[in-house]
């Protein structure tokens, strides 16, 4: 069986290390030194740079690099009308293992006034076309799940005004405004979409599913089911020609974390109800737990193993990935077929980024396709 169109056998989340003159520009812009057109511009210079390297070092699916957020889900849902950000990163909001970012609140009728990245899509598309030659390249668009607009502010960050309940029309309008933007994407020429879900993730850990059982007045399991049918829905009204995949991450934040605790608690939903073509999965360390939960994978479907670490400048051991690949394989009903590589997580999912250089990233980006051509051939699409 193929693999979906636009997921590859080297494979990558989707963040890059943010280049130091846009994080200078994104400085003066906070402080009114430059325009936001200025700050475009810029970007727009890396970007075109970003994508060349990663088709030069083998990745065949392109992102941006993310490199006009500074955060990986509040850049993209503070376009919705009705939500707001509020806070900002502080030396008080900075933990010993993980940060608390600022936060979004919905203070009205959520909307979808205008698309949010389809401009940003078609220009990575045209950079695309300057440099892919005769590869098979595809652009991914990342964007945060629909799960992010709920779990991590509860009933208190959501306007009682707005919605005095949020049965049905506040999950009703969450995959309302998702469905016009996927709609937008694909009717400017994307095929390819990447939910980021930090959430279902979380639910994996024990102390985060009792608190957002608490948080949300209902217990884990069901805050779970509840997440994959929103999710189902938010994507029901996709093209048969565009594919989801979704990420599942732990927290990646100047190579710390959040979350521990192995898929278990959320496989069975997430493998058998949730209906997205490929899973990105966070697989580097022990947080993350062993390879049994992959037996609940359908047939059908690919998952994105991600044994390698963005976390660490040190280059992974080729033959203990290599090992870690086949391991899981022995799971899955098809074997290695249904599993690509890539590494746990992007790179740089705040504007801060992991601490590594951007040499070592590359180098890390080089040995992840140099390991996928070792396991399953020169072709990469198959």
């Amino acid at each position: 069986m193929p693999l979906p169109a636009g997921v590859y056998r080297a494979d990558h989340v989707g963040s890059f290390l943010r280049p130091k003159e846009v994080l200078a520009a994104r400085a003066k812009l906070d402080t009114k030194e430059i325009s936001a057109e200025e700050l475009r511009k810029l970007e727009d210079k890396h970007i075109e740079t970003v994508v060349q390297r990663q088709i030069e070092n083998g990745i065949l699916s392109v992102t941006d690099g993310e490199f006009r957020r500074e955060f990986f889900h509040l850049d993209f849902l503070q376009h919705l009308a009705g939500v707001e950000r509020q806070g900002g990163m502080s030396s008080t909001n900075v933990t010993s293992h993980g940060m608390t970012p600022p936060k979004i609140v919905v203070v009205g009728k959520l909307g979808h006034p205008k698309p949010i990245q389809v401009d940003d899509y078609n220009f990575i598309q045209e950079q695309i076309t300057k440099y892919k030659g005769d590869k098979p390249v595809t652009a991914k668009v990342c964007i945060p799940s629909p799960t992010m607009v709920h779990f991590r502010g509860g009933r208190e960050a959501i306007s009682s005004e707005a919605y005095p309940t949020l049965e049905p029309a506040f999950f009703d309008d969450i995959v309302r405004v998702y469905q016009e933007e996927i709609q937008d994407l694909y009717d400017a020429g994307c095929r390819f979409v990447q939910l980021d879900d930090t959430n279902l993730a979380y639910l994996c850990d024990q102390g985060m599913r009792e608190e957002a059982a608490k948080r949300h007045g209902n217990d884990a399991d069901k805050i779970t089911k509840q997440y994959a049918d929103l999710i189902n829905r938010a994507i029901s009204k996709r093209p048969k020609d565009m594919v989801i995949g979704i990420h599942l991450c732990r927290g990646n934040f100047r190579s710390q974390w959040f979350a521990q605790g192995g898929y278990e608690p959320v496989a069975e939903v997430l493998f058998k109800q949730l209906d997205v073509d490929v899973y990105f999965l966070e697989y580097d360390d022990a947080r993350s737990g062993d390879f049994k939960p992959l037996r609940h994978l359908p047939e059908n479907k690919i998952v994105v193993l991600g044994v390698m670490s963005s976390k660490k400048p040190e280059l992974d051991d080729k033959e203990d990935i290599v090992g870690r690949l086949k391991a899981a394989a022995e799971f899955c009903p098809r074997g290695l077929d249904q599993l690509c590589l890539s590494h746990q997580c992007g790179f740089s999912s705040t504007v801060e980024g992991n601490d590594l250089s951007e040499e070592e990233q590359w180098a890390k980006v080089r040995l992840n396709v140099e390991i996928a051509k070792q396991v399953w051939g020169d072709d990469l699409t198959v």
